[in-house]
């Protein structure tokens, strides 16, 4: 009997051992793969007319690293043909997927020739290609479905009616700082309020007062039970999932050394693991809006150089950037 417990005592802890040597090794090739060392694909997210005739080519990227953070200064390895290599496009690439990061203005009379990103990143070279092609013409309703607001091939009233927020950075558009020594940003951020932040708590509760004896069940609904069940269950949308409210982040767009921020910023890029204080994240929630619609951040950086660093408001379906250039000394 001994003899029998002690087998099944040590087959149990075989398959424990062997259960942990594989999360172990799946987490290392992971880390391998997909950690850092990763390509960047350049991405054409679309384009969009002006009002004065001119239009906006629609950049992206795919950054194919979790953790890498790559910096690649305009020139051989980070440029845009025919014309200027310099359209503005960032230096600094942050992880994963990055939609309608920024815009080109072309001419009216661009007609059909093509607006060339490419990018030369650990050694592999990509490309995007821009025209002005009828399928590629974006609206609101195709940002908003994109970046996840909405599901495949669904809209809403709130989301038609939606426009997008406005960024008034205070202060000057250029700066000076030192290194270490925090300077002050500060955004006013006016907004319509759609579409409307998404309420999880009371999504559940409307729905299971339609049921029989619902108005009883719904008192068990709290905020609690609704993340415990966010956390536990896999998304169901066939695109990206993306929560609907507020924020805006301050990240750095180009630079030669790192940028810390306080506090530390909502991410703009879809990190989608949990408590990743991302939009795309499984248990994120809208922070807090100010009551005077001013959001303050102070940044410290920790080489000399000049900076442009990026802000993005963002509404669920919608946004709107500034960049600001602060120039820093020893």
């Amino acid at each position: 009997m001994k003899v029998l417990e002690l087998t099944r005592s040590r087959s149990a802890f075989n398959i424990i051992a062997g259960a942990l040597l594989a999360v172990l090794c799946v987490n290392s090739v992971f880390a391998q793969t997909y950690g850092k060392g990763r390509h960047i694909e350049p991405a054409f997210e679309g384009w969009r007319p002006n009002d004065d005739g001119t239009f906006n080519m629609m950049f992206g990227y795919m950054n194919e690293n979790w953790e890498e953070t790559p910096n690649m200064p305009v020139g051989e390895n980070n440029n845009f043909s025919p014309g200027d290599m310099d359209r503005g496009q960032p230096t600094h690439f942050l992880p994963r997927r990055n939609r309608f990061t920024f815009e080109v203005a072309v001419p009216s009379d661009w007609g059909d020739r093509e607006l060339v990103w490419t990018l030369n990143i650990n050694g592999v070279e990509r490309k995007a290609y821009a025209t002005l092609k009828p399928d590629y013409l974006v609206d609101n309703m195709v940002i908003a479905s994109e970046t996840g607001s909405l599901g495949a091939g669904t809209s809403s009233p709130e989301s038609r009616a939606n426009i997008p927020p406005v960024v008034t950075v205070q202060g000057d558009s250029i700066r000076t700082a030192a290194v270490g020594e925090p300077i002050d940003l500060r955004a006013q951020i006016a907004d319509d309020g759609l579409p409307q932040p998404t309420d999880l708590v009371e999504e559940a509760r409307r729905f299971v007062e339609l049921t029989e004896g619902g108005s009883l069940a719904a008192a068990f609904i709290t905020a609690e039970a609704i993340q415990n069940q966010r956390l536990m269950s896999p998304p169901i949308k066939v695109t990206v999932n993306k929560v609907n409210g507020l924020y805006y982040s301050w990240n750095k767009w180009r630079g030669p050394g790192d940028v810390i921020f306080n506090p530390p910023q909502v991410k703009v890029w879809e990190d989608t693991r949990t408590s990743a204080n991302s939009p795309w994240g499984v248990l994120w929630l809208p922070p807090p809006i100010p009551e005077d619609g001013i959001y303050e951040v102070n940044a410290v950086f920790t080489e000399p150089g000049e900076y442009v660093l990026w802000g993005r408001a963002d509404d669920g379906g919608l946004y709107h950037d500034a960049w600001i250039t602060v120039n820093v000394s020893e």
